[in-house]
């Protein structure tokens, strides 16, 4: 039986090398004229995928059974035997992988189906959507486990594969784990875990995934699929074939607004793939009309000025064409991630961002609440420039820190402070002209600098609002 260290992804290479220097030795020819006929027969066979995934798995245990028997291998451990397996599945199966890969029509379809699916559904769908508990809620961290479950269309071997949905799945566990014990919760089960990973694998979304999965159902021997492979693996079944059946009910929503919200999505997404096609055709003969000008020596004439500002109001800015908050935000968090930035200076600039709960005390809890108020505004105003109808803050509230002394003091001195934050929010709503200028001018600088730091900085601080309701 497998165990966690001899799958653990540093043993991988290793195996792998083993097995092809073995390959090399000139009594191993005729395993090597045994896997390369097989290889060829297979190949010139239609597919069927139940027939293939037999035909395979026959050869692969025929072959281990003559590996036993060989003098290459007959002084060899359990272990080194093992590893001669793993090492001729994945020979096997990276030579085969076209040919048995999402090999039938049906199973493409319903990749894309399915990819559709959730890349429509990651446009509403939060955490809280999912039951998840706030004192779980760590999305910036849960983009490692995206991260890791992006790598597995990159690999082709079962095993390789099946490494990925077992990173994506520990980096979930770790986290629940850790913060099960910074909020003195009980330790999760899978009633905590499964929605998170269903939530992980909607953000991440990646192509093919029901081929995946089937894959290594097929072409992963049923004897190392076992411990803890096993239960990870089942886990992710679990999570794509509840993405593939969401519907109102499985969200807890009205069966109205769940069709609106798709269509909200439909309508951003669509938008999103003619934006590019839009921007061309827009901003180009302006653009040639205007270094025409240009090298004539010609100036605008007040004519023209007027023409360029009826074609302004005929077609006004892309703002509903361009990406979600959503997505800018797990935009941002690649960029991070993948440049590998300095953290302390990235998120220096922003108060309590390093902080513990235990760090905090009455006297932050102004600082705290005016940038709580900073954050919602410019979120809130962002999100209406996206053209969000009804932004939702993805923070979970001064819940989660009831579960500790100095949380129950803070939340005591919040509820003083509550009532004024309640009284501001509505005297806002009245008409207060600092906020209206200000709403005004934030959203002239939101269509005027799209790809300027400020979009980066609203992103970044809602992050950390994300870390802090954490």
């Amino acid at each position: 039986m497998e165990n966690a260290d001899h799958f653990g992804a540093s043993t991988a290479p290793r195996s792998w090398h083993n097995f092809l220097e073995r390959m090399r030795q000139p009594s191993a020819a005729d395993f090597v004229k045994a896997i390369k006929s097989f290889i060829v027969s297979f190949t010139n066979n239609s597919p069927d995928p139940e027939k293939d995934s037999d035909t395979v798995q026959k050869f692969l245990n025929n072959m281990e059974v003559a590996f036993k028997a060989h003098p290459l291998w007959s002084s060899c451990s359990e272990e080194e035997l093992e590893n001669a397996a793993e090492g001729l599945e994945k020979y096997v199966m990276t030579k085969l992988f076209t040919r048995v890969f999402a090999s039938v029509p049906e199973e493409a379809q319903l990749d894309e189906h399915l990819h559709e699916k959730m890349a429509l559904l990651q446009q509403f769908v939060r955490p809280e959507t999912l039951d998840i508990k706030p004192a779980f809620l760590n999305e910036s961290s849960w983009l490692l486990a995206q991260k890791e479950l992006q790598k597995i269309n990159m690999v082709k071997a079962p095993r390789d594969k099946l490494v990925c949905i077992l990173s994506c799945c520990k980096v979930i566990t770790n986290l629940l784990h850790n913060a099960s014990l910074t909020s003195s919760e009980n330790p999760p089960g899978a009633d905590e875990f499964l929605p998170v990973l269903i939530y992980v694998t909607l953000k991440a979304n990646p192509p093919q995934l029901h081929s995946n999965l089937l894959y290594i159902q097929r072409y992963r021997k049923q004897s190392r699929l076992v411990s803890e492979s096993a239960y990870y693996f089942t886990n992710m079944l679990s999570a794509e074939s509840f993405i593939s059946n969401i519907d109102a009910n499985a969200l807890s929503m009205d069966e109205h607004e769940y069709e609106k919200n798709m269509e909200f999505a439909r309508t951003l997404l669509s938008g999103l793939s003619a934006s590019s096609d839009d921007l061309k055709e827009t901003t180009a003969p302006k653009q040639i009309d205007l270094e025409t000008r240009k090298l004539q020596g010609s100036e605008l004439s007040s004519d023209s000025n007027k023409d360029e500002e009826a074609s302004r109001k005929d077609h006004p800015p892309l703002i509903n064409k361009i990406p979600s908050v959503s997505d800018l935000e797990n935009k941002g968090a690649s960029i991070i991630l993948n440049e590998e930035v300095d953290m302390n200076k990235t998120f220096g600039n922003f108060p309590y961002f390093f902080s513990q709960a235990g760090d905090l005390t009455v006297t932050d809890v102004e600082g705290l609440l005016e940038n709580y108020r900073q954050l919602v505004f410019r979120y809130a105003c962002l999100s209406k420039g996206l053209g969000i109808s009804n932004p939702i803050l993805p923070i979970s509230g001064l819940e989660t820190q009831s579960h500790d002394e100095t949380g129950e003091s803070v939340k005591r001195e919040m509820g003083i402070v509550g009532g004024s934050e309640s009284s501001m929010n509505g005297s806002d709503r009245d008409g207060n002209n600092s906020t209206s200028e200000d709403l005004n001018n934030l959203l002239r600088s939101v269509e005027e600098n799209l790809e300027t730091p400020f979009v980066e900085e609203a992103i970044t601080a809602e992050s950390k609002g994300n870390d802090n309701s954490s």
